[in-house]
């Protein structure tokens, strides 16, 4: 899934949101859920997301809500996860932004 987000440091519930095209509330929902995203908290309790947080968040939705894994099953297999498997998510990913950046360039001719 290729995002379009500012390159920054720190998102926000809503900008992801907005992002991935879902309620802000299941951003906070799988931010309670899943141990693998760590947003900051500000003193107002609003989540600031890293980069990480962003990619920890594609792949959950990927598993979630595109390849149709339980929560269980997604945690389960957060918690397996091996390296290779983040890294050919991590080329898909790139490829997709590729095809994106392809596809706006034979628009334009």
């Amino acid at each position: 899934m290729y995002l379009n987000l500012p390159n920054k440091r720190y998102y926000s519930t809503g900008e992801l949101a907005k992002a991935f095209n879902v309620n802000a509330s299941l951003i906070r929902f799988w931010d309670k859920e899943f141990g693998a995203l760590n947003p900051k908290k500000n003193a107002k309790g609003n989540r600031r997301f890293t980069p990480e947080d962003v990619t920890n968040l594609k792949l959950i939705y990927n598993l979630v809500k595109e390849r149709g894994y339980t929560l269980e099953g997604a945690k389960t297999y957060l918690k397996n996860q091996n390296q290779k498997s983040l890294t050919n998510f991590d080329v898909i990913t790139k490829l997709e932004m590729v095809k994106n950046e392809l596809v706006k360039i034979k628009k334009q001719l």
